[in-house]
């Protein structure tokens, strides 16, 4: 009888002390503070505005004029033409005119990748900016906004993916990390 015992105390045990581990892990979920309306937009954006601007300063300068196809955008209009509807989106929300707010802002008037990625990233980090003087309020009144620019910006770094595959290049975030 002793020679039983063993084996069901020892996975008692072990039961026991799986079902607690198990307790602790939802008591520490539970106890995660939720991310307000605010953090939650600024994770999103944030995330894939950084993403954008990583492969902007990451494509080489001389294949800014690339296109996938003779119909498509160059690598540098889409760039552009994110950062310009990343402003179409500040300016409808606040009534006023800030960046350059055009759809597609021509290559010639940002002549240098340095002017290109500078565009992006101050469009990505005044989105950001915003976000947070809105605060939850403003950005719960804003929100169809808010998801829908962020959307659009992940539908271009998927196509700028294409450029990368197409190109022979590996996308940053598919690269090992370090």
């Amino acid at each position: 009888m002793i020679r039983l015992a063993r084996p069901i105390f020892a996975f008692a045990i072990l039961a026991v002390s799986m079902f607690a581990g198990a307790a602790r892990a939802q008591d520490n979920a539970q106890s995660k503070k939720q991310p307000t309306a605010t953090e939650a937009v600024l994770a999103n954006w944030n995330d894939v505005g950084n993403r954008l601007v990583t492969m902007a300063e990451d494509w080489p300068e001389d294949k800014y004029s690339y296109k996938l196809a003779p119909t498509t955008r160059t690598f540098q209009d889409v760039i552009l033409h994110i950062a310009g509807s990343n402003y179409d989106m500040l300016n409808k929300m606040t009534k006023s005119k800030v960046g350059d707010g055009r759809n597609d802002p021509p290559a010639g008037e940002y002549t240098t990748k340095a002017a290109t990625v500078a565009f992006l990233k101050k469009s990505v980090e005044d989105g950001a900016a915003l976000a947070k003087k809105q605060g939850d309020a403003g950005v719960m009144k804003f929100l169809e906004y808010w998801d829908g620019y962020t959307e659009h910006m992940g539908e271009h770094y998927g196509l700028l993916v294409a450029y990368y595959r197409a190109s022979g290049l590996v996308p940053p975030e598919s690269r090992p990390k370090k």
